[in-house]
């Protein structure tokens, strides 16, 4: 077997661009993976057609090989959208070596540790305690989720005192716990917008009465020994992990103790092999994994596999698609709607607050209508930079 053609295709999902790939090798198999949105996503195609000529010819099966290749013709590490780039392809290779077989990729990663994989949804930014109530209890009593996450940000927190942050903040989560089912467990993002760690120190420990699932990010990513002090100070579960890109990152981040709970994200790190390896230091120092995953249905797909045959995996991020056309696991029709990324025809989606696995699909489980993928759906995307009373720019 043989990588015959890789076709890169640009698409959208609601308001993000999404960049998909495909590996089609001589025999007919085509495997499919998806890269990171960093925000220059037009930069990946060309990326893209560069790496392929790397591993066109190659057989498809030899992933170790061929990953290890592409990390190593460029003389530096390769950064945020080289291994954007580089996931796609890994998820590609994945793919066609599970289908060549006729088998669901993770009977390749030692068979499944777990029978479904519990997920958790995201409801931002703060909204009012009755308003979280009743979001909370639809996606509980649609798809079964007891398990959130928001923002824990009341107020504009450059442009007030961070005392009167911290205590609305506190006051919003008691809010919530009063106002909410008791058995729903609920996490706060803070997005790395806290650039001293003595205040992420204040925000977390006053989120820390009323048992926040994890405490996700406070601080930027790039001083671990700031983690590990971090941590140490903490009366709460400290997860981290989203904006770091290599089992090198993420071992100084546990060598200095500076989470409870890893977030790598299979699209930014260099695909699911990379992922496993992340996961295997993580569980020698007693630590699991939630992967970050705010992407698409293909995205969610690879980390299906990689959480139902990981032994320290805890909980899978879930972006649940804006309409319900396959509520029931049903495949879509052509022409029917699923959400924004209608790339993907049997989408999975949660029963019980779990996805649950597809034993009889081979691959990734799931099918991609490259006919759609044929017209480019570009959409323009940046993240907007906040600024400071002052005029100073901050972390968004």
């Amino acid at each position: 077997m043989k990588i015959e053609h890789v076709q890169a295709f640009m698409s959208r999902d609601k308001d993000r661009p999404r960049v998909l790939l495909s590996i089609r090798t001589d025999d007919g198999i085509t495997g499919w993976g998806e890269c990171y949105n960093h925000g220059p996503d037009r930069a990946l195609i060309p990326i893209l057609e560069y790496l392929s000529t790397f591993i066109a010819g190659h057989d498809p099966r030899r992933i170790e090989y061929l990953i290890q290749l592409l990390m190593q013709q460029s003389r530096f590490p390769p950064g945020a959208l080289g291994l954007a780039a580089i996931s796609a392809i890994d998820h590609c290779l994945w793919d066609i070596s599970a289908k060549a077989l006729n088998v669901p990729v993770y009977l390749l990663l030692g068979g499944n540790a777990r029978d479904r994989v519990k997920v958790y949804a995201g409801v931002y930014t703060a909204p009012d305690p009755v308003h979280a109530r009743d979001e909370m209890a639809a996606l509980n009593e649609g798809w079964g989720f007891s398990a959130f996450k928001l923002s824990p940000y009341r107020i504009d927190i450059h442009a007030n005192r961070w005392g009167e942050v911290v205590r609305t903040s506190a006051e919003y989560f008691r809010e919530l716990r009063e106002t909410v089912d008791s058995s729903f467990e609920i996490a706060f993002d803070a997005h790395a917008k806290i650039f001293e760690p003595r205040q992420a120190v204040q925000l977390g420990n006053a989120l820390a009465p009323y048992d926040p699932l994890f405490f996700e990010e406070p601080i930027r990513p790039e001083n671990f020994e700031a983690w590990g002090e971090l941590h140490r100070e903490l009366k709460c579960t400290l997860a981290t992990g989203e904006s770091l890109y290599s089992r090198f990152e993420f071992l100084r981040l546990l060598q200095v103790r500076g989470c409870d709970i890893i977030q790598p994200d299979i699209c930014v790190v260099g695909g699911l092999l990379e992922m496993r390896k992340i996961a295997a230091i993580a569980e020698a120092h007693y630590v699991t994994i939630a992967p970050h995953n705010p992407m698409g249905p293909l995205a969610t797909a690879v980390n299906l596999h990689f959480s139902a045959s990981q032994p320290n995996f805890r909980i899978l991020e879930y972006r649940l698609p804006n309409q319900t056309a396959a509520s029931n696991g049903t495949r879509l029709l052509r022409g029917q709607t699923m959400g924004d990324a209608h790339y993907v025809l049997d989408p999975y989606v949660p029963r019980n607050g779990h996805l649950e696995l597809r034993p009889d699909r081979p691959g990734w489980g799931v099918e991609v209508d490259e006919e759609y993928l044929k017209t480019d759906r570009y959409v323009h995307w940046e993240r907007k930079v906040p600024s400071r009373p002052d005029g100073s720019t901050a972390y968004m």
